[in-house]
């Protein structure tokens, strides 16, 4: 599974975290930025990201910023992205299950890095369920045609 990362600088050093993290586990990853400290802006990265997952390059992402909230935001402007900014296990399990979301936000303000690695773990063992679920996805994404 290749999974596509990105971060602003409040993120920078949870992403890498969860790189490591990622490709012990036997996941291939690509790092979007940003590579440093130096501030920097989120949507730059979130579109990124979020792009790369839509085309199919990445079967999904995982973005960090300093709350995951801001992030999440600029990555579902990209249309055919599902981003759940998330800051627990279940939830992040409940995002794959009930959402199909393919996109993960934390922040790293928010989550130290062990519940990090955590939220991940949650994220990439679920499945998305459809049944039910798939009814209400499909809705989110008749919204999204219309209004994107």
């Amino acid at each position: 599974m290749k999974i596509a990362l990105g971060s602003d600088h409040g993120g920078f050093h949870l992403k890498n975290a969860v790189k490591k993290h990622l490709e012990e586990k036997g996941f291939e990853t690509y790092d979007f930025g940003t590579y440093s400290l130096e501030s920097c802006d989120y949507p730059d990265y979130a579109e990124r990201v979020a792009e790369a997952v839509v085309s199919g390059e990445y079967d999904f992402g995982v973005l960090v910023c300093g709350t995951g909230l801001g992030i999440s935001i600029a990555a579902n402007k990209v249309k055919g992205v599902i981003a759940a900014p998330v800051s627990d296990t279940f939830s992040a399990e409940m995002a794959k299950k009930h959402n199909n979301a393919n996109i993960l936000a934390m922040g790293e303000r928010v989550v130290g890095e062990g519940l990090a690695m955590k939220i991940v773990d949650a994220f990439f063992d679920a499945s998305f369920e459809g049944g039910r679920h798939e009814k209400r996805v499909n809705k989110i994404k008749a919204i999204e045609s219309k209004n994107l």
